[in-house]
């Protein structure tokens, strides 16, 4: 069995590697997949995808919750 560490760092790069395809869904799989296995892991790391979440965190500030798109016409 592979050990943790290793599972982690696979589960980041498939994480990784799906966002950067546009596969959302198998982001979020691979990302809770990393969370996961660094909570049952004795030496746990900080969250790799945080700059992601805080990314995404001030893009909802600056919109200010609004999620419609005006177009000029």
């Amino acid at each position: 069995m592979r050990i943790l560490a290793e599972q982690k760092q696979e589960a980041y790069e498939h994480a990784i590697d799906s966002l950067a395809r546009y596969k959302f869904m198998m982001f979020g799989y691979y990302s809770a997949i990393w969370v996961y296995l660094n909570q049952i892991d004795v030496r746990k790391e900080p969250n790799p995808f945080k700059s992601l979440v805080q990314a995404a965190r001030n893009i909802q500030q600056k919109d200010n919750g609004q999620t419609n798109l005006e177009v000029d016409r």
